[in-house]
């Protein structure tokens, strides 16, 4: 059986999305206008853009032995993910996230991600063969720090790709995890959590990158929020401005994001076209209720033309 080009290493977990005009207060009802369920959690949301765009991909994550693990295990076969890798953790419920929308495009989180749905060293240790056989590392730092490292170190010394989503959970272990990355995905409160402020506009966020680039990356993706993404590498940078795109929900905007940045490093992409890439894909992404993207040829050949610039 071949490799996949890419092993995302993240969170699995039912995703229940509600849309409702307003949210309403205590002792408050409201009507369910749209009513999701999808397969979903950061892991397998990157690893569905990651097939979607035409890359063969593996995941490395946690569900329960109960039915509901048992049905995600079966969507993700069904978008062509190799969950092999993925653990049946006994006595365990798989995770759950609920994403209320409001006709305002506010979204509000309730999440049951239960410690048990999370990685452990061991976990990634014992899929340490099917990493270093991948041609890039998608590691999403929402997992413990510790097994982020484990998965990063066994990528990086077998010489593929690795790309680093978030902040870690353990300040104490950034600068080992940086150095290892080649690329770095990062929102502009887990840029704040890294070590610096969070960037306020292009110029902050373009300083920002620079900061970490000295860190280990040679590729650093730095959101500033409600304006775009500062993209930074050695010698050159790029504001890329949000698409001009109406928004339903953008909680999966930066899964889809990172999934077509790895894919465009990882094809040899310049780092300018890797971030138009990674913006237009997210732009496809946050037209429509819950975090799975829906990344057509389509739908980012029509992002591309409305990203300003």
């Amino acid at each position: 059986m071949a490799h996949p080009d890419v092993m995302v290493v993240g969170q699995v977990a039912r995703d229940l999305v509600l849309l409702v005009d307003d949210v309403p207060g205590p002792g408050g009802t409201a009507p369910v206008r749209r009513r999701r369920e999808l397969l979903g959690g950061k892991g397998a949301n990157q690893a569905v853009g990651l097939a979607q765009l035409g890359a063969s991909v593996g995941l490395l994550g946690v569900v329960g032995d109960d039915e509901v693990g048992e049905r995600l295990l079966a969507l993700a076969r069904a978008d062509g993910i190799d969950v092999d890798p993925v653990l049946r953790r006994p006595g365990t419920t798989t995770g759950l996230i609920v994403d209320v929308v409001d006709a305002e495009a506010r979204w509000r989180y309730l999440e049951d991600l239960p410690e048990a749905t999370l990685l452990t060293v061991a976990d990634v240790a014992g899929a340490a063969g099917a990493l270093r056989a991948a041609r890039a590392v998608l590691v999403q730092l929402q997992q413990p720090s510790g097994a982020a490292l484990v998965a990063a170190r066994a990528a990086r010394e077998a010489g593929r790709l690795v790309v680093l989503d978030g902040a870690p959970t353990d300040p104490a272990d950034t600068d080992a995890l940086l150095a290892l990355a080649d690329v770095l995905r990062a929102d502009a409160r887990e840029v704040e959590l890294i070590g610096g402020d969070a960037p306020r506009d292009a110029a902050g966020g373009i300083a920002a990158g620079r900061a970490l680039l000295g860190r280990g990356p040679s590729l650093l993706a730095v959101e500033v929020a409600g304006e775009g993404n500062a993209f930074v590498w050695p010698g050159g940078a790029l504001f890329v401005p949000l698409s001009e795109t109406p928004t339903v929900d953008d909680t999966g905007a930066g899964d889809a994001f990172v999934a077509a940045l790895a894919l465009g490093v990882l094809r040899g992409d310049s780092p300018e076209r890797a971030a138009r890439y990674a913006v237009a894909a997210a732009g496809a992404t946050v037209g429509h209720p819950g975090g799975r993207p829906a990344l057509t040829p389509e739908a980012i050949r029509a992002q591309l033309d409305r990203i300003p610039g």
